[in-house]
């Protein structure tokens, strides 16, 4: 940015305003907007106005078009678009190691997909565990969840949540979970993100030893993520359902740094705890992680 500065005094070009820009402030500009990085477009912004306070505006003026053009064209391209495009997400393939009711190593699968409308949100989930030694299964977990949020604000959100869970090694068969409620986001930047969730739930769950139950829960989730440094993060998720009978905690921790273009790796540590498991199954199992990720 010094040479921003310094060249203060290159040809200048009149806006359509009538407001002179230095050729060089306007030909860093026009990079910075060709690039599509509204961040870039905010650091030339800053310090072109410092560095020339006349045309200051005038930059500004420029770059707050670019910004309200762009808008506009996401807007139409939403409202035309399919239920079926503008998904983005991610996929995961990776490896794990277990501790409390099996204790083996295995792979894992995980897709998360998201689409963001203008007043609607949905997020798909879903993954799977298998593990199988000597022709004895060692370790089997699925689970499918689907979430629409309805976009009260910029922060605010109505949410609805359904989920399906099976995993006999942590004494149920089945388990369905489904929710609504509030949600807001405390936190949100480029950088800085925490989205808190709560509401009231239904859970209807098969355990393994035969015995079936409905209840009545509350629910509450944290979804929160950091950029540490540029290509790398940390992600913490974490829900509870509480009953008057078995309640649930699940959460995971994963440091992610990309690779190559849309490749990163992602060390995890998930944690879920069972408050009243069948007999013979212990209340905590553990599962650490090493994943390839493809973004998409």
């Amino acid at each position: 940015m010094l040479a921003l500065i310094l060249l203060i005094d290159a040809a200048p070009v009149q806006t359509a305003a009538g407001a002179m820009i230095p050729e060089n402030i306007r030909a860093m500009l026009d990079a910075a907007l060709a690039s599509g990085n509204d961040g870039e477009v905010g650091t030339i912004v800053k310090y072109a106005r410092a560095a020339d306070p006349l045309s200051g505006d005038a930059v500004l003026a420029i770059a707050d078009k670019w910004r309200a053009d762009r808008a506009a064209a996401r807007e139409r391209v939403i409202r035309q678009a399919s239920f079926l495009n503008l998904w983005t997400g991610r996929g995961e393939l990776g490896g794990f190691v277990t501790t409390g009711n099996s204790e083996t190593a295995g792979g894992s699968a995980v897709l998360d997909a998201t689409r963001e409308g203008l007043r609607w949100r949905h997020r798909f989930r879903a993954q799977a565990d298998f593990q199988q030694s000597l022709g004895i299964t060692t370790r089997e977990h699925y689970l499918a969840s689907y979430e629409p949020n309805y976009k009260i604000d910029d922060r605010a959100y109505v949410y609805g949540a359904a989920q399906y869970e099976s995993d006999r090694f942590l004494g149920y068969d089945d388990r369905i979970s489904l929710s609504s409620g509030a949600g807001y986001s405390v936190l949100k930047s480029s950088n800085l993100q925490l989205d808190l969730e709560l509401g009231p739930a239904f859970r209807h769950t098969g355990f393994t030893d035969g015995t079936i139950q409905s209840s009545v829960a509350g629910r509450g989730s944290l979804d929160f993520r950091v950029r540490i440094l540029p290509g790398l993060g940390l992600t913490q998720t974490a829900s509870a359902y509480v009953q008057r009978y078995n309640s649930t905690v699940s959460s995971k921790s994963a440091l992610e740094a990309k690779l190559l273009g849309p490749l990163s790796a992602q060390l995890s540590y998930s944690v879920q705890f069972e408050s009243m498991p069948p007999a013979d199954r212990k209340t905590t199992d553990t599962i650490s992680r090493a994943a390839l990720v493809y973004s998409f």
